[in-house]
């Protein structure tokens, strides 16, 4: 089917009111050499998107990094009202780049228009901790953030939105924001593990000196924080013969794999705050894109991602907790992999970090009581 919309911008600040499109369905094969057929457009929300994360996602989205070359969107940018201004300037540059796949951006102040129709909800905004913060007093006003957001998502957001949580702390966040919208699924509700996923490839490929693409099947473990478990143990490495050799013997290393490797991978958000003075952006806007692709286009035979997804007690971890496993994905769905084994350095650290999301759990629902 073939649809032809007008560029439009429209803001709940003034201008222009325009009817959006309504999706169908999300296809991420590359376009035809001979022929191009545009599909309906996908809506795509972005919180916090005045903010470095939202400013450096935008244009991705509508690039097609998150959702493939053939795919039109159209974008609805959220932030708060002191944003206004600079989220104004975003949408100025969005409409001066013209991207041929963006065919409609809206900003808003306002989450209930925002959430009007959204195929897929990227939720980037978020209460940072500041220093002198304890954890609790973070923790009470995302609770209010995510519980206000999610009323607005359950009510105006297409039934199967599809919503991953990138505001620290993602994991708990996302599990405030499935217990405030319980007519949402809770397996449309995941949270961002896929930045330190792609770390843990950098990692092996700078350390071995191969291309990123051939490394495959790292796993994150847990929470996106540092007690996070970047795991080899399944890995490999694609040589150029085709043949797959493991992750452990090709750097041949346990100690640097058991400490250097998983310290790096755990800390590598603060490493990059001490070197810019400013937290991960562009990479984090990136991994969002792998995120929501593989999610809705699927993942390759053979491999896993990492995501954070509702836990079904899966490896003998707490049921209910947003938890980072490996995933395969198949017509818009998230799988857990099954099977794998788990040696006992592996389950110290798994439960490790599977403690620390249940302590976040108990302080997440003791502030929506609170509330």
């Amino acid at each position: 089917q073939q649809v032809v919309v007008a560029n439009l911008v429209r803001t709940t600040m003034g201008g222009q009111q325009s009817r959006l499109p309504q999706h169908t369905t999300t296809h991420c094969a590359p376009p035809s050499v001979t022929s191009i057929t545009m599909m309906e457009p996908v809506t795509v929300m972005i919180t916090g998107a005045a903010g470095q994360i939202g400013y450096a996602l935008a244009p991705m989205v509508a690039r097609g990094a998150m959702l493939g070359p053939n795919q039109p969107v159209v974008l609805h940018l959220l932030d708060i009202p002191p944003a206004a201004t600079a989220l104004e300037g975003v949408v100025m540059e969005l409409v001066d780049a013209a991207y041929p796949l963006l065919k409609g951006v809206i900003a808003s102040t306002d989450p209930s228009e925002a959430c009007k129709g959204v195929n897929i909800a990227v939720m980037v905004g978020g209460f940072p901790r500041k220093e002198g913060m304890e954890r609790k007093e973070v923790m009470g006003k995302n609770v209010a953030i995510y519980r206000d957001q999610a009323s607005a998502l359950a009510k105006f957001a297409a039934k199967d939105v599809k919503i991953l949580v990138v505001a620290n702390p993602a994991n708990t966040n996302a599990l405030i924001l499935s217990e405030n919208a319980p007519s949402i699924p809770k397996e449309n509700i995941t949270c961002l593990t896929r930045l330190d996923h792609n770390r843990a490839l950098g990692q092996v490929s700078l350390k071995l000196g191969v291309s990123v693409d051939t490394v495959k099947n790292v796993i994150i473990w847990g929470n996106h924080s540092s007690t996070q478990y970047p795991d080899v143990n399944h890995g490999v490495v694609v040589r150029s013969d085709g043949m797959s050799v493991p992750i452990r013997a090709a750097i041949n290393d346990d100690e640097y794999l058991r400490g250097e490797f998983v310290k790096t991978v755990q800390q590598r958000g603060a490493a990059i705050i001490k070197a810019r003075k400013l937290s991960s952006a562009l990479s984090a806007a990136s991994s969002a894109c792998d995120h929501i692709r593989n999610w809705v286009c699927g993942t390759a035979p053979g491999e896993w991602v990492s995501m954070g997804v509702i836990s079904d007690g899966s490896y003998d971890i707490a049921e209910g907790i947003m938890y980072s496993f490996p995933v395969t994905c198949t017509d818009g769905k998230w799988s857990i992999v099954k099977g794998l084994s788990i040696d006992e350095y592996s389950r110290k650290l798994m439960d490790a970090t599977m403690n620390e999301l249940v302590d976040e759990r108990k302080m997440a629902l003791e502030c929506l009581k609170e509330g």
